[in-house]
This record gives C-alpha cells, sequence and structure tokens, in this order.
C-alpha cells in the first residue's frame, strides 16, 4: 500500500510540473514599459505641434520614428491574454488534474490484476523460452510454406536446415540439408552438416552413412573442421583411439588459436588419451595448477614448456623430454613449433641409433613420423 501512495504522490507531481504553466495569470505590463513612454512621446508631439512650438514636417517624422519604436517595443514584449482564454486553460488544467487518475483507473480497473503475485525469475525465464521457441516454430512455419510453393529455392533451404537442427527435429534437418545440396551445389561445409544432421538423428552416433558424407567432405575440403572432428568421433567409436588422435592433432595443429571448437576438440583429445586442453608435462604440474584460474595456469604451463624447450637445448639427450615438449606445442595449437621442435631433438639424439628409433617412433604416434 506504501508503494502504491508513492507513486500516486508521484503522478500527482508530474501532472502539477505540466499543468501549473497552464493555470497562472499572465502579468500585465509594467506601467514603466517602453510602450507606455512612446505613446506618451506620441501624445506629447501632438500637442507640441496643436501648440505651434514644432513645423509640421517635423512633427511628421518625429511621429514616424516614434511609431516605429513603439511597434518594435510592443512585438518584444509578451502579450496579455484574454480572460477568457485564461479561464479555458484554468478548466483544461483541472480536468487533466482530475481525469487523467480517474482514467487511468478506469482502464486498469477491468483490464488489470492488482492483486496478482509477481512471476518468480525462473517462471519467467521459462515463459519468455516457450515465446521464444514458439516464434521460432512460427517462423519455420512460414518458410516451410514458402518452401512448398517454392521448392527449388535454395537459399531458404539453407536456412532453414540449421534452424530445424537447433529445434531438435534432426530427421526434417537431414531432408532440408539434402535439399540445400540439390539446390545450392556441392560443398564442403553442406557434406559436413548433413552428416552431422544425420548423426544427430541417430543419437549422436556416427553412422555408415554420415560417415559418408565426412569422407565427402574431407574430399572436397581437407582442412574442414566439422568433417575431420566427426571422422576422428567415428575412430573413437570403432575403437581407433590412436587414429582418432592423430586426426584431432592434426586439426588442433591447422586451427587459429582463436577457433570457438578448439575446447571441444582438446576435450575429445583427452578422451582418448591424447592430451588435454593444457599439456600436461607432469603429475605434480597438474596437481599444482588445479586450484588455479584458467589464466594463470595457462601462463604457468607457457612457462614450463619455454624452461623444457631452452634445458633440452643445452642437453637434448633426454627424449622423453623432446616429445613431451613436442606434444605440448601441438596441444597448444603451434605446429610450427612442434615441427622445429622435432627437427631439433633429431638432430640432438642423431649419433644414438637406439634414441633416434624411440623418438621417431614417439614422433609417428604424435602424428610428425617421416
Amino acid at each position: 500500500m506504501t508503494l502504491w501512495f508513492v507513486f500516486a504522490l508521484m503522478t500527482v507531481a508530474a501532472i502539477f510540473a505540466v499543468l501549473w504553466p497552464l493555470g497562472r495569470k499572465e502579468r500585465a505590463p509594467e506601467q514603466g514599459s517602453e510602450v507606455v513612454v512612446y505613446k506618451d512621446q506620441l501624445a506629447e508631439v501632438e500637442r507640441d505641434l496643436a501648440a505651434g512650438l514644432i513645423p509640421a514636417p517635423d512633427a511628421e517624422a518625429a511621429r514616424v520614428e516614434i511609431s516605429r519604436r513603439l511597434l518594435a517595443a510592443a512585438a518584444s514584449e509578451p502579450a496579455l491574454a484574454p480572460q477568457s482564454n485564461l479561464k479555458w486553460r484554468r478548466a483544461a488544467a483541472v480536468l487533466a488534474l482530475a481525469g487523467l487518475p480517474l482514467v487511468a483507473i478506469a482502464v486498469y480497473m477491468p483490464l488489470g490484476s492488482p492483486r496478482l503475485q509477481d512471476a518468480p525469475l525462473a517462471q519467467r525465464e521459462r515463459a519468455s523460452n516457450t515465446n521464444m521457441a514458439q516464434s521460432l516454430e512460427n517462423m519455420v512455419e512460414q518458410v516451410q510454406q514458402h518452401l512448398e510453393k517454392n521448392p527449388t529455392d535454395g537459399r531458404g533451404w539453407n536456412v532453414l536446415a540449421p534452424v530445424l537442427q537447433r529445434l531438435g527435429r534432426f530427421d526434417d534437418a537431414v531432408r532440408a540439408y539434402r535439399n540445400s545440396l540439390t539446390y545450392n551445389g556441392e560443398s564442403a561445409e553442406r557434406r559436413a552438416d548433413l552428416g552431422e544432421a544425420i548423426s544427430a538423428a541417430a543419437g549422436g552416433v556416427v553412422t555408415a552413412e554420415a560417415k559418408s558424407e565426412f569422407e565427402r567432405a574431407y574430399a572436397l575440403d581437407a582442412d574442414d573442421p566439422k568433417a575431420n572432428y566427426f571422422l576422428g568421433l567415428a575412430a573413437e567409436q570403432d575403437g581407433r583411439n590412436d587414429d582418432a588422435a592423430k586426426i584431432w592433432r592434426t586439426l588442433l595443429g591447422k586451427a587459429p588459436a582463436d577457433a570457438p571448437w578448439r575446447s571441444l576438440v582438446q576435450t575429445s583429445l583427452a578422451r582418448v588419451g591424447g592430451g588435454g586442453t593444457m599439456p600436461a608435462l607432469s603429475d605434480e604440474t597438474v596437481a599444482a595448477s588445479k586450484d588455479m584460474a584458467e589464466g594463470d595456469r595457462n601462463a604457468m604451463v607457457r612457462g614450463m614448456v619455454d624452461r623444457l624447450a631452452t634445458r633440452l637445448k643445452q642437453n637434448g639427450e633426454d627424449v622423453d623430454g623432446w616429445l613431451r615438449l613436442v606434444r605440448a606445442y601441438l596441444v597448444m595449437g603451434e605446429r610450427d613449433k612442434a615441427m622445429g621442435a622435432s627437427v631439433d631433438a633429431r638432430q640432438a639424439v642423431a649419433s644414438d641409433a637406439e634414441r633416434l628409433r624411440q623418438l621417431n617412433d614417439g614422433l609417428k604416434t604424435l602424428g610428425l613420423g617421416g
């Protein structure tokens, strides 16, 4: 009740601020204003002319000049509002002051719900999400109606397919992607999108049909990230973890540092035992970094990688150390540095046949053999 009272006071204050000037009476011009002075001067000229004190031409010139000044002064001073207009303005002010709240109450009472309790935040969010989903469904229905009349509109199928997949309508998304390929032409991206939709329809399993689409996408563009990721996933699902790790390492090695899918590939690589989101140099390193912030942990790992590289340049006989360094660079997406480290490692152990064999075997496992 207190809140409503405060709102009422604020409303009344706002109305008074707007309407108060309408009800104010205009002040009459002061007696000493310029208009009164010039009128007195005109009267004085007439008196002097009648008394013969000034000749007629001079009186006419004086009248013209004073009249000009009188008009300018009259234009600069506010005019006094007629009494009838003032009465109407006051009536309008009173009517607005009393009428606006009454009209607001009369409209709100039949339409509003003053006793309705506020909905919890979670309930409002659910309602908002439901409305968004409904709007999306309506948009999809409109696009589908358009495509029924224009089935060869490749752009429409291209727009519709990802929306259907986002809504979980995977079978419809597969059909839309196929039509997109038919009417837009072949591309690695469309083939990979079709394979992803087929996998989603199969509950996340990369089926033979889906794998075929990813292979066709790879044939069109060997660097397509989606095709490479799902081909690695297919290898993992077939029990070929080493092949999956090799595919994902190669993908990370070519990936831009800010690629949005990098973390997904790193997580998948860790799942098959091929490295994680950070290069594990030792058990002590991992234990020490668990409670650190992401930025601090990355900085610590970067420092340890640099120190390891410096140590190996001074003493290059540590084959395990070289392999850890190469693996760290690959996980961090620095394939050029990994290649450089592998060359340095081979040069460092070139005189020891056994160490060179161990190094080459390890590099082959990391996808840098040959």
